[in-house]
């Protein structure tokens, strides 16, 4: 593949204002790939989390909050997956999951959801750092994919009209591409928190429904076919389709030594060198990076 005539790590915004709709398309590449081998996950846990990182760029780029974070996340105890967490703030995705070797080993080799999580719940948390606001959601983990999940998140939890769609390709070269469309009902005078009962106000919503799903898994994955080309062959027939500006997306991860640090100065210093080893270290662990930190007690002066 063409890296120059890529269309990879961003998201790109659009509205459909005499459909009272909005819209959100990502694609993800080497973001993907920087935070896949960090991790060298088996297929399945692999596809899993590009999935979830997929989805979490492509729900955290509606933040207008620029400090504002959105975290995904799953714990269970009868599944193959025992934790999976991303999070997106400010352009920037990072993800890590927790898995039974065992289990997985046993599962088929494209294990379904419900193989891979039991019966497990899917948390999606929004935390807006200007106004200090904090709302989460949560559903069961239903259906065949972690996409179905979070649109259901968006229909049960949030109760506004939602369709979401992945798609995904591994190439020969061991490259990820996945790219995902969100989108939302609106309306009109206001911003996003219509409830379902405007389907009856909005048939329109039906209308964009139906032509967001004609987008094939192949479209959303094909590092060569710019976003503003997809949204155009989804609406070219609209009359006013208006595209924002779009995002760069990036591996982000927030762990560093001066991050460690600074947590760990405030346990007391008789816990501190308990933690520590012979030489004076602690070590911390970023499972987002799966990196290992050494951080040296300091002794007070």
């Amino acid at each position: 593949m063409d890296q120059t005539s890529s269309d990879l790590d961003r998201a790109l915004g659009f509205t459909i204002a005499g459909r009272s709709a909005r819209g959100r398309i990502v694609r993800l590449g080497t973001t993907l790939d920087t935070i896949l081998a960090a991790h060298a996950y088996p297929p399945a846990i692999e596809a899993l989390l590009a999935e979830a990182l997929t989805l979490t760029a492509l729900i955290g780029s509606t933040l207008k909050d620029p400090a504002g974070q959105l975290t995904m996340q799953s714990r269970t105890e009868t599944g193959v997956v025992t934790l999976l967490v991303c999070d997106y703030r400010n352009g920037e995705v990072r993800g890590y999951v927790e898995f039974d070797a065992d289990r997985l080993a046993m599962a088929p080799e494209r294990p379904t959801l419900f193989a891979l999580f039991g019966a497990g719940y899917l948390a999606i948390t929004f935390d807006l750092s200007t106004s200090g606001e904090r709302y989460q959601g949560i559903v069961p983990l239903d259906g065949d994919t972690l996409t179905e999940a979070a649109q259901s998140y968006f229909i049960q939890s949030e109760q506004i009209p939602t369709l979401v769609r992945v798609g995904m390709r591994k190439g020969a070269d061991g490259r990820t591409v996945a790219g995902g469309l969100f989108l939302q009902h609106l309306p009109e005078g206001e911003d996003g928190r219509e409830r379902l009962h405007t389907r009856l106000d909005h048939p329109e919503w039906e209308h964009v429904a139906a032509l967001g799903s004609t987008i094939g898994a192949d479209e959303l994955a094909d590092a060569a076919l710019p976003l503003e080309t997809l949204v155009w062959r989804l609406f070219n027939e609209e009359p006013d389709v208006r595209v924002l500006a779009a995002t760069a997306i990036s591996r982000g991860c927030r762990c560093t030594p001066e991050h460690f640090a600074a947590v760990l100065s405030r346990f007391p210093i008789e816990e501190q060198r308990a933690m520590a080893d012979e030489g004076g270290d602690i070590f911390v662990d970023c499972q987002f990076c799966a990196r290992k930190f050494a951080v040296p007690v300091v002794e007070a002066a």
